[in-house]
């Protein structure tokens, strides 16, 4: 961004060149703000209940047809999306870095992940495969087969406003369905951005059926609205547990299927044979990166009494020397919280740490951009034991330090808070790393040696336990939650033996 041009005047520019219309994005009630500086944007139209079930319908018929199409000729439109992809990918990180307020990198790198994925998808589509199962009885052949499960319905969180529809989407259109996108109010532009690169992909497809990527802008009752209707067969929700006991009941009362991947609290464990410098840049990396909103952001850290006299001192100097600033101007490695509820949550955390007698280094206000953008200088809280404020997660870069002795007592203390999604260990004793990955070791969906809690890769299932939610998306065999699983068996001899041995003969 050069001097002359304000944020506002550069997302109008991307958003031209990506093809967005700017009857969808000027004249709403919805505003729109840049975290990076605190000015507002765009007014965006917003859908109402009423369009939300007309969207549903309009899927709900591309759904018939589309899971008509072989799934290869599926995952052409998707090798499609990836090439668009990666051509709009300087425009689109940036706008990711201007919306949501992420460094450079990060933004390009939330792209490159949207590629990552299409490609995945891509040899997913010619892998769609079910098993041959022994059966009990002569002549005949059992096996599974799975089919297309129906509408699809993404609602995603700020913090990730592009790539977490991309898991979904990706997957869900090489399985054969339909998606309808509700995106975070706090980042609007990004997902009509990606719908416009998606409706390219779809135009040099040729013949896809109409709805078959739809995209809502709306509040909270656009958001209800697509939970409640029976005609959308899975929501996947990411975003707070408080949303997710909220989404996940409604959509069990009417026998749908969710995918919840909600909060993390995530901890490091720092033993005493670990390698201190891999664990400094792998904890300042998971702390303090995306300003403490990912949610796989490190929060706790168990540090070992042996060392930690060694590495906390590193990390708070680390602290206190890492580079807070505009992201679109600077090459500073920290931009700014959301917005001021995010500021305000992460003051309350810390003052109710010093109440506790925690040791807060860090935390205040930086001065960048003025009184209407709220960046922060990244915090390190040392505790005196584990519990007040630690035991539950605020979204911002808070890193509580906890020092330990004994490795079993660690272990409760990492498993000892409601959330489950990501957690790591640094350590090179066999046994201790071992033990961490074992069933009575970290109880996450996602457990890691050696680096940090951040930093998934597209090629494994992603998701939690707990609080977290229990849903799976992106690699491994996550597709399976976008279909339907039928078990079929086939009686190709010339009698008719009964299962179990049962007998029912009639004249």
């Amino acid at each position: 961004m050069t001097k002359q041009m304000t944020v506002t005047q550069e997302a109008t520019e991307i958003l031209d060149r990506l093809g967005v219309a700017k009857a969808a994005w000027t004249g709403g009630t919805l505003a729109s703000f840049s975290p990076v500086t605190g000015e507002q944007i765009a007014t965006l139209p917003v859908a109402s209940v009423a369009d939300v079930g007309a969207a549903v319908e309009r899927a709900q018929a591309a759904f018939k047809e589309w899971r008509l199409v072989p799934a290869p000729r599926r995952g052409e439109l998707i090798r499609l999306l990836g090439e668009e992809l990666r051509a709009a990918k300087a425009d689109l990180g940036r706008l990711v870095s201007i919306e949501a307020g992420k460094i450079i990198s990060e933004g390009l790198g939330e792209v490159q992940e949207m590629i990552d994925i299409c490609d995945f998808a891509v040899g997913l589509s010619r892998q769609l495969y079910g098993l041959t199962i022994a059966t009990e009885r002569p002549g005949h052949r059992m096996m599974e087969t799975w089919h297309p499960l129906g509408v699809v319905g993404v609602i995603s969180a700020f913090n990730f406003p592009v790539a977490v529809w991309s898991w979904n989407t990706a997957l869900a259109i090489v399985c054969g369905n339909p998606v309808i996108w509700k995106p975070s109010e706090k980042t609007p532009l990004t997902a009509l951005a990606s719908q416009a690169i998606f409706e390219r992909a779809m135009k040099r497809f040729g013949d896809v059926p109409a709805g078959l990527s739809q995209v809502l802008i709306g509040a909270g009752d656009v958001g209800n609205a697509l939970v409640e209707n029976p005609k959308v067969a899975l929501v996947s929700a990411t975003g707070s547990t408080r949303m997710g006991r909220i989404v996940g009941p409604k959509v069990a009362a009417r026998f749908g299927r969710t995918i919840l991947e909600l909060g993390g609290n995530n901890a490091g464990i720092v033993t005493p044979s670990a390698d201190l410098d891999m664990a400094l840049r792998a904890i300042a990396f998971g702390a303090m990166g995306t300003a403490g909103q990912r949610c796989t952001t490190m929060r706790r850290l168990f540090v070992h009494a042996s060392v930690y006299d060694q590495l906390v001192p590193r990390l708070k100097k680390a602290y206190e020397s890492v580079s807070i600033g505009n992201p679109l101007t600077s090459n500073a490695l920290v931009g700014p919280l959301v917005d001021k509820l995010a500021f305000d949550a992460m003051q309350t955390a810390l003052e109710a740490s010093k109440s506790m007698g925690g040791t807060v280094t860090g935390g205040a206000r930086a001065s960048v951009e003025g009184d209407a953008a709220y960046y922060v200088r990244p915090a390190i809280v040392e505790l005196p034991r584990h519990d007040g404020p630690a035991l539950e997660e605020t979204f911002a870069p808070i890193l509580y330090v906890v020092k330990y002795t004994d490795f079993d007592e660690v272990l409760e203390l990492h498993n000892a808070v409601g959330a489950g999604l990501s957690s790591s260990i640094f350590t090179t004793d066999l046994r201790e790393m071992e033990t961490f990955l074992s069933a009575r070791g970290s109880d996450c969906g996602i457990a890691n040696v050696n680096i940090g809690t951040s930093g998934a890769e597209i090629g494994g299932a992603f998701g939690g336990e707990k609080e977290t939610g229990g849903g799976r998306e992106s690699g491994s065999d996550a597709w399976r939650a976008y279909m339907r699983r039928q078990t079929n068996t086939v009686n190709y001899s010339n009698a008719l033996p009964l299962a179990q041995g049962v007998v029912f003969d009639i004249e």
